[in-house]
């Protein structure tokens, strides 16, 4: 099985509600994100790839343009957690690429959640 990955970077806030007062996320924050798509194939294509890099430049224009410097609690459908956002974006992906096998969002360098089904 052949595996490659890209990662992208964005900054934006979040408020997670429900949460005690004294839980850092209840209050509004920041993040500098980085989201690291995989993709997989058993093959390599006629090229040589799994999926040329250059083809994942739409999910970049895409977190720049939703994403970047946006208050998350504001673009998104649920809580703007890690774990949500790596399902989310794990979606786009899918469903323009089919070699997508997970999606990883990091909130700081030590924190981060995936999305494999």
């Amino acid at each position: 099985m052949f595996r490659i990955s890209k990662e992208f970077h964005f900054s934006a806030s979040h408020q997670l509600a429900h949460l005690p007062d004294d839980h850092q996320c209840a209050r509004l924050h920041g993040h500098n994100y980085i989201v690291v798509v995989e993709l997989s194939a058993a093959e390599l294509n006629s090229d040589g790839f799994v999926r040329d890099y250059h083809e994942l430049k739409p999910l970049k224009t895409y977190i720049d343009d939703v994403f970047d410097h946006r208050h998350l609690n504001d673009v998104m459908d649920v809580a703007s957690t890690a774990e949500n956002m790596s399902k989310h974006f794990y979606d786009w992906c899918k469903a323009r690429w089919p070699e997508v096998t997970a999606v990883k969002v990091s909130e700081t360098p030590k924190t981060w959640a995936e999305y494999r089904p």
